[in-house]
């Protein structure tokens, strides 16, 4: 299935899960996408090989850095409703406390959308979102629909 009907067919179901599912590496880390209360939560399944860290134990850094960055990915494409995939400019990653060995859950919200550029918030939590363990900041260049 094309990458357009594929994400079609996850607006279509509201199941965004089916385009983070058809991506090797979401898969690959346990990535998911769910709708919560009307909107897409990013969810990080706990995976041992996922520990950067296995002394504290700690997920890796890059891993919860990846899970930020796809989960920002997945709000702009469900938000504006397009089959092309934002390319990043840059993102700046806060590590606020250890994430530790449990499930990760992660909201992106769209700041500023420009033609060109877009600007998205994001932040993970373990707990609750009141205590969030990162939280990024990210630019994208949108392609033209």
């Amino acid at each position: 299935m094309s990458l357009i009907r594929l994400i079609e067919e996850a607006r279509r179901q509201r199941d965004f899960n089916l385009f983070s599912q058809a991506i090797p590496y979401a898969r690959f880390l346990g990535i998911e996408s769910r709708e919560c209360d009307g909107q897409l939560h990013g969810f990080l399944h706990y995976r041992e090989r996922n520990i950067g860290n296995p002394a504290v134990p700690a997920l890796h850094g890059g891993v919860v850095g990846a899970f930020l960055e796809t989960t920002a990915i997945f709000q702009l494409m469900w938000q504006r409703e397009t089959a092309s995939v934002p390319k990043t400019i840059n993102i700046t990653i806060d590590y606020l406390r250890p994430a530790g060995p449990r499930d990760t859950w992660a909201r992106a919200v769209v700041t500023k959308q420009g033609r060109r550029i877009a600007n998205v918030a994001v932040e993970a939590w373990q707990e609750s979102p009141e205590k969030p363990i990162t939280t990024a900041d990210c630019h994208f260049l949108l392609a033209a629909d």
